[in-house]
C-alpha cells in the first residue's frame, strides 16, 4: 500500500510563509491539497494558490483577527505553522535591551499567540488540529551572535512540550528543529558559493537542505501519518554539526 500525504479540505496558515523557508513550506502543503493562507508584516506575493493577509504575529488583536478571519473565509483552521523568526547578528553584551525583546517576541511569543488563536478554533471543530513549530538547531547548541534567537528556540522547544500535554487530544503539537537550509539569499548571507561549498563539506550528509525538504517534514507532521506523534521535536539537520575539535585535531594529524 503506498503511503501519500493527502491534505486535501484542510486549511492551513504559514506565518511567514510567502518567504525563504515559509515559502519552501507554503508550496509543500499546497502540492499535498491545503487551503494555505500566509501571513506577514507587510504586503507579500505568496506561491500560485495561497492568499496573503497583512498581520504583525506580536500583536495579540491582529492575531486573533487573522484567525478569526481565516475561519469565517474557510469555516475551520486544520493546520498552524509557526514559522515566522529570525535574527540578525548582534554580541549579546552589545545588543540593547529592546533589541531582545524583539527578537524573544518575534521567536517565541508570537508562536505562543498564534497557538492560542488557533487552538481556540481547533478545540471546537470536528478532527481538532495540528500546530507545527518551525524551530532551530541553535534550541540545542550555544549560538554566539545571536544568543536572544537560540534561547527563544529553546523555549519555543519547550512550549510545544506543554502545548501538546495540555491541548491533547483534540490538537497535536510538534516542533522542527532546523539546521541549514539553502535560500536564494544563502551565498550572499555566507560571503559566496565557496564558503558555502565548504561549510556543506562539514554536514554528514554533504549539503545544506532544500526548501521543499522542510516542507515535507511539515506535511508529514501535519497528515494522518503522524496521527500519533505530539510533543516531538523532529531534527532536520542532514545528521548535525561536526564538533570544531575534529578539525582541530585532523588538521593537527596531517600536518604530523
Amino acid at each position: 500500500m503506498a503511503l501519500n500525504i493527502d491534505l486535501s479540505g484542510r486549511v492551513a496558515l504559514v506565518t511567514g510563509g510567502a518567504r525563504g523557508i515559509g515559502r519552501g513550506i507554503t508550496e509543500v502543503l499546497l502540492e499535498a491539497g491545503a487551503a494555505v493562507v500566509t501571513c506577514g508584516r507587510s504586503e507579500a506575493e505568496p506561491p500560485a494558490g495561497a492568499t496573503h493577509r497583512v498581520c504583525d504575529v506580536r500583536d495579540a488583536d491582529a492575531v486573533a483577527a487573522l484567525v478569526d478571519g481565516i475561519a469565517a473565509d474557510h469555516g475551520r483552521l486544520d493546520v498552524l505553522v509557526n514559522n515566522a523568526g529570525g535574527a540578525p547578528y548582534a554580541l549579546a553584551a552589545d545588543a540593547s535591551p529592546r533589541f531582545h525583546d524583539k527578537i524573544v517576541g518575534l521567536n517565541l511569543s508570537s508562536a505562543l499567540l498564534v497557538s492560542q488563536a488557533a487552538n481556540r478554533v481547533m478545540q471546537g471543530q470536528d478532527g481538532g488540529g495540528v500546530i507545527v513549530n518551525i524551530s532551530s538547531v541553535s534550541a540545542g547548541r550555544p549560538s554566539p551572535g545571536t544568543a536572544a534567537y537560540g534561547a527563544a528556540k529553546a523555549g519555543l522547544d519547550a512550549l510545544t512540550t506543554s502545548l501538546a500535554m495540555e491541548w491533547g487530544p483534540r490538537v497535536r503539537v510538534n516542533a522542527v528543529d532546523v539546521g541549514l537550509v539553502r535560500t536564494p539569499d544563502t551565498a550572499d548571507h555566507y560571503g559566496g558559493d565557496a564558503t558555502v561549498a565548504a561549510i556543506e563539506r562539514t554536514i554528514p550528509l554533504g549539503r545544506m537542505a532544500g526548501l521543499a525538504e522542510i516542507g515535507n517534514v511539515v506535511a508529514f507532521l501535519a497528515s494522518d501519518l503522524s496521527s500519533y506523534v505530539s510533543g516531538a521535536r523532529v531534527a532536520c539537520h542532514g545528521g548535525g554539526e561536526q564538533p570544531v575539535f575534529l578539525h582541530i585535531a585532523q588538521a593537527a594529524m596531517k600536518e604530523n
